[in-house]
């Protein structure tokens, strides 16, 4: 029987109140994980992570649970205090999923995904974003995102797979020197053993996921978790049904981009309009 990986304490989270309650009640019920799933229609490794506090039980699964068990408003109770926990930690999870992932695809409509940012490109980021920081503040998160690169050097890293708005080629970032620094460093990227670089054209036209950025992050199991951000805030999914729309939304999205010989060619030409900036006279 599947254990949980860790050992939940109520009164320390929400998220380890509902895994107990969970658990409690499918064994009163007398299910096992394989049977919940199937009357649920979650997958049983989606079940066990909520069970195990290691996965969001996110909407529709607990009214779902509900209507299983029939427990009223319970579990919807209980997601109310996991969400009002966990907003401001949505990437901090995210990023717990990269660190472990097989596979990691990426959507960036008008802005380079944050494992292909240079140093430069990523400090302007912050400091448009963040205009209150401190210079210390700035480099702390600096170094924070820089850190997350380390995953690209790995002796075995996970399968990368980035697709970019044309947008994201064009849209000045900084000066012309950032810019051009910035796509040159993805060139080497563009088609290796484990990285791939697609670039969609303005010409594709307009797409579901040109609103934002989508990460789907692929664990060794082969669950997938998606995480989409928009202007203001970012979200998390690892339902089934939303799982499957953003893979086969992506799936598309690679089908309308240039081939990586392609994408390369269009990330040198880009580059080129990017002058580096003269040094002044003095």
């Amino acid at each position: 029987m599947t254990q949980p990986a860790r050992d939940l304490e109520p009164s320390r989270s929400a998220r380890d109140l509902y895994g107990v309650e969970l658990r409690r009640q499918r064994q009163l019920a007398g299910l096992s994980l394989d049977r919940l799933s199937d009357i649920v229609n979650y997958s049983k490794t989606h079940l066990h992570g909520v069970e195990a506090g290691e996965r969001l039980p996110l909407p529709p699964i607990s009214e779902k649970l509900d209507a299983a068990f029939g427990t009223g408003e319970l579990f919807q109770g209980l997601w109310g205090a996991v969400k009002r926990e966990y907003t401001p930690r949505r990437f901090d999870h995210c990023l717990e999923l990269e660190a472990r992932a097989a596979r990691i695809q990426a959507f960036g409509a008008s802005i380079i995904p944050g494992l292909l940012q240079t140093r430069a490109y990523m400090r302007e980021l912050f400091l448009k974003a963040e205009p209150g920081r401190t210079p210390h503040e700035i480099n702390r998160l600096v170094a924070t995102r820089l850190g997350r690169q380390e995953i690209l050097r790995r002796d075995c890293p996970p399968d990368f797979w980035w697709i970019l708005g044309e947008a994201a080629l064009r849209q000045t970032v900084g000066d012309p020197t950032v810019m051009r620094g910035q796509l040159a460093s993805l060139l080497p990227l563009v088609y290796t053993g484990h990285t791939t670089v697609q670039v969609v054209p303005f010409t594709a036209g307009a797409c579901a996921l040109m609103n934002g950025t989508l990460i789907l992050l692929t664990l060794p199991d082969n669950s997938t978790t998606v995480y989409h951000e928009g202007p203001w805030n970012g979200e998390i999914y690892d339902d089934r049904e939303t799982v499957q729309r953003c893979v086969r939304e992506y799936d598309r999205m690679k089908a309308c981009a240039l081939s990586p010989q392609e994408s390369a060619a269009l990330i040198e030409a880009v580059m080129e309009t990017f002058e580096p900036c003269e040094s002044p006279r003095t």
